[in-house]
C-alpha cells in the first residue's frame, strides 16, 4: 500500500507542475496577448525594412532645351556600427581621408552612443544606422569599398573561429554601405541665377533613417518645386540576420516618379547677351546695381531678366541679400519713364492731341506751393514734344489742366501699377500707387513725372510693352511648359490679355511720339539703331531714402521696343547710382543698342523696311541671315 508520504509526494509534485504551468500560461498570455502589439512591433523592427525611394527633381530647361539646372546621381555613405565592434579606429583610419573627414571625428561616428528613450530605458541610438557623408561620387564609392575590403586586422584570419569569421565578412561588406541620392548642378554657373533660383535639402526620419529632400528656396526652383519634385515611392521588404533583403517576402515597392522639367521662355542667349551688357555698364559706370530684361510684347514672354550683383547658385555662400532678383523685389520712383501714363491717358480720353500745346514756363513752374523744374528750359511744347524732351512741366500740366486726378489714377492701375504683376516667381512686391484721397495737393503734379510712386522693374517694362503691344497689357510669362523626361508635354502654358488699357488711335500716337525720343533732338540718341526705328523713354529720377529726395543719387533707366511698327522686343535697363553721368538716355541708352543690336541678329529680326531703303547693304546682311 501506498504509504503517506508517498501520497505527500505525489501531491506536492503535481502542485508543482500546476504552479509551473500557470507561470508557463501567464507568460504565454503575456506574450501573445497583453503583449502582442509591442513585442510584434520589436519583431518587425529587427526584420522587417522600408526603404523611402526619392523621385528625381526635375530639370529646368531654357526655351531650346538648354539645361539650367540638373540633377545629378550621388551616394550617400552610412555606417552600421552594429557590425563594426572595436574596430572604430581601424574603419575610420582607411574611409577618413576618403571622405574629407578628420579621423578622431569620424571613429566617434561609428562609435554607438547610450541615450534614454522615452520610458527612460537607456538604449543605444546609433546602433545600425549613422549617416557619415552626402553628395559622395561613383569613383570615391568605390575606392571605399575596396578600402574596406583590403582591411587588415593584424591577425592570421585563417586561424580565426567560424563566428569571427563571420564577424569579419559582415564588417568588410556591409559595416560601410552606400544609399542612392541626387545633387542639384547648374551648369552654366552664375547664368540666370535669381530667375532659376537655388535650393535647400530637408531632412525627415523615416524608419529610423535620415531622408534628404531637395526643396527650392528661390526663383523656378520654390515657385514650380510641386512639379519639380515628383513623388517618393517606397519598399517594404524582410531582411535576414546580416541586413540582406529577402526579395520572396518583399510587402510593397511602389516606385516613385519622377519630377516634371520645367521649360523657361528664356532663351539662354539672350540672357548672356543681356548679363554681358550690363557687366560692361557695371564696369564703365560702376552702379550699386543695374538690371536687364528682354520681352516679347505680343506674347509677355521673358527671354532675359538679369540683375547684378548675382550670385552662382553652385555655391551658395555667394548667395547674400544684395543678389536678390531686384527686378521684381525692389520698387523704385520710375522719373520720366512714367510719362507714357499721362500722355497715352489723356490721348486715349481725347482731351489731348498729339499737336496741342503748353507752355512749360522755362523751366520753371509754380503749383500748389512748390516749383517744378525741367532739366533745360522750354517755352511752348506740342505734346509730342513733352515726350520728346521729357517736359517734366508740360506731362503735368496735361495731367493738372487735361486730364485730371480720378482718370490719371486710374491709368496708372490699369497699366498695372500697385499690384502684382503676376509672373511666377516669388518675392515679387506690389509697388506704391496711393488712392486719390490720399493725394497731396501737388500729387497731380508730381505723379507724372514719376514722382510719388514707386514701381518694380517689371511693372514699368509691362507698361511700355503694352503700348508696344496695341495698348493691351499682357502678364508677364516665364514658364512656358512642362514636360515629362521623354520631352512630352503634360501642361503648355499661354499667353495671357489682361486688359486693353488704350485703344488702336491712342496707341499709334504714343508710338509716335516715342520714336522721337532716341533721336538727335530727343533725350536717348545712343539708344537709336542703325537698321530699326526704336520707340521708347528715358527716366531720371532722385533717389528717395528715409522719405527725403537725395540730391546727386539717381535711378537711371531707358525701356524701348523695335521694331517700333512691328515690335518683336521690349528691353528695360535700369542703373541704381551710376557714376560716369547719370541721364537715363545717356548711360542706358548705349546698353540697350549694345542689347538690341546683337538680340536683333541673333533672333534674326528683319530690318525695318524704311532702313532698308535708306541701307542696301542691310538688305544684303538680312537676305545671307535668311539663307544659314
Amino acid at each position: 500500500m501506498t504509504n503517506k508520504r508517498q501520497i505527500r509526494r505525489a501531491q506536492l509534485l503535481l502542485g508543482f507542475l500546476g504552479l509551473a504551468f500557470a507561470v508557463l500560461s501567464y507568460r504565454l498570455v503575456d506574450l501573445q496577448v497583453l503583449r502582442h502589439d509591442e513585442l510584434s512591433a520589436k519583431a518587425e523592427q529587427n526584420t522587417q525594412r522600408e526603404y523611402w525611394q526619392a523621385p528625381r527633381r526635375g530639370d529646368i530647361l531654357d526655351v531650346n532645351g538648354n539645361i539650367l539646372a540638373t540633377s545629378v546621381p550621388v551616394k550617400t555613405i552610412c555606417a552600421d556600427p552594429s557590425l563594426i565592434g572595436t574596430f572604430q579606429p581601424l574603419v575610420a583610419r582607411a574611409i577618413a581621408p576618403l571622405l574629407q573627414l578628420n579621423e578622431n571625428d569620424l571613429a566617434q561616428k561609428l562609435t554607438p552612443r547610450l541615450a534614454r528613450n522615452a520610458r527612460g530605458e537607456i538604449v543605444t541610438n546609433n546602433l545600425h544606422y549613422v549617416r557619415l557623408a552626402k553628395n559622395i561620387s561613383d569613383d570615391t564609392w568605390r575606392q571605399i569599398v575596396t578600402a574596406m575590403t583590403n582591411l587588415n586586422f593584424g591577425v592570421d584570419e585563417k586561424k580565426l573561429s567560424r563566428p569571427q569569421k563571420e564577424f569579419v565578412r559582415n564588417l568588410r561588406q556591409h559595416a560601410i554601405f552606400s544609399e542612392p541620392d541626387q545633387m542639384r548642378v547648374y551648369p552654366n554657373g552664375s547664368l540666370a541665377a535669381q530667375v532659376v533660383g537655388f535650393p535647400a535639402l530637408e531632412e525627415a526620419k523615416i524608419s529610423g533613417r535620415l531622408v534628404s529632400q531637395i526643396v527650392g528656396r528661390d526663383g523656378v526652383e520654390l515657385a514650380m518645386n510641386k512639379p519639380l519634385s515628383g513623388v517618393a515611392g517606397w519598399k517594404v521588404t524582410e531582411t535576414d540576420r546580416a541586413q540582406h533583403e529577402l526579395v520572396a517576402l518583399r510587402d510593397e515597392d511602389v516606385h516613385p516618379r519622377d519630377g516634371l522639367n520645367v521649360v523657361l521662355t528664356m532663351d539662354s542667349v539672350v540672357q548672356h547677351i543681356v548679363e554681358t551688357a550690363l557687366a560692361d555698364a557695371l564696369q564703365k559706370h560702376t552702379p550699386r546695381s543695374i538690371t536687364g530684361i528682354v520681352m516679347r510684347p505680343k506674347t509677355g514672354e521673358i527671354l532675359a531678366m538679369v540683375s547684378f550683383p548675382n550670385y552662382d547658385p553652385n555655391q551658395p555662400n555667394t548667395i547674400k541679400p544684395e543678389t536678390r532678383n531686384r527686378v521684381i523685389t525692389d520698387v523704385v520712383e520710375p522719373g520720366s519713364t512714367f510719362k507714357i501714363v499721362v500722355v497715352s491717358g489723356a490721348l486715349n480720353n481725347g482731351v489731348v492731341k498729339l499737336t496741342d500745346q503748353f507752355d512749360c514756363e522755362r523751366g520753371h513752374f509754380a503749383y500748389a506751393g512748390r516749383v517744378l523744374h525741367d532739366a533745360e528750359p522750354h517755352g511752348v511744347l506740342s505734346v509730342k514734344s513733352i515726350i520728346t524732351e521729357s517736359s517734366n512741366i508740360g506731362a503735368a500740366k496735361i495731367a493738372i489742366q487735361r486730364l485730371g486726378a480720378e482718370p490719371l489714377y486710374d491709368y496708372a492701375w490699369n497699366y498695372g501699377f500697385g499690384q502684382r504683376t503676376g509672373i511666377p516667381l516669388p518675392g515679387e512686391v506690389r509697388g506704391i500707387l496711393y488712392p486719390v484721397k490720399n493725394w497731396s495737393k501737388v500729387s497731380i503734379a508730381q505723379i507724372p513725372m514719376g514722382h510719388g510712386v514707386a514701381v518694380t522693374r517689371l511693372q514699368m517694362l509691362c507698361a511700355m510693352a503694352a503700348i508696344a503691344n496695341h495698348g493691351w497689357l499682357m502678364r508677364p510669362m516665364i514658364v512656358k511648359q512642362l514636360q515629362e523626361r521623354d520631352g512630352s508635354v503634360v501642361q503648355r502654358y499661354a499667353p495671357e490679355r489682361v486688359r486693353q488699357i488704350i485703344g488702336e488711335k491712342a496707341d499709334l500716337d504714343m508710338i509716335e511720339a516715342l520714336k522721337t525720343v532716341p533721336t538727335k533732338e530727343g533725350t536717348a540718341p545712343d539708344a537709336a539703331l542703325k537698321n530699326y526705328v526704336v520707340a521708347g523713354k528715358t527716366g531720371t529720377a532722385e533717389k528717395v531714402e528715409r522719405g527725403a529726395y537725395v540730391q546727386g543719387k539717381y535711378i537711371s533707366s531707358f525701356i524701348g521696343f523695335f521694331p517700333a511698327d512691328d515690335p518683336q522686343l521690349c528691353i528695360s535697363v535700369v542703373m541704381d547710382e551710376p557714376k560716369e553721368g547719370y541721364y537715363g538716355g545717356k548711360v542706358c541708352g548705349p546698353v540697350f543698342r549694345d542689347i538690341a543690336e546683337r538680340c536683333a541678329s541673333y533672333l534674326n529680326i528683319p530690318p525695318d523696311p524704311s532702313r532698308m531703303t535708306n541701307n542696301p547693304s542691310a538688305l544684303v546682311v538680312e537676305s545671307g541671315a535668311r539663307k544659314l
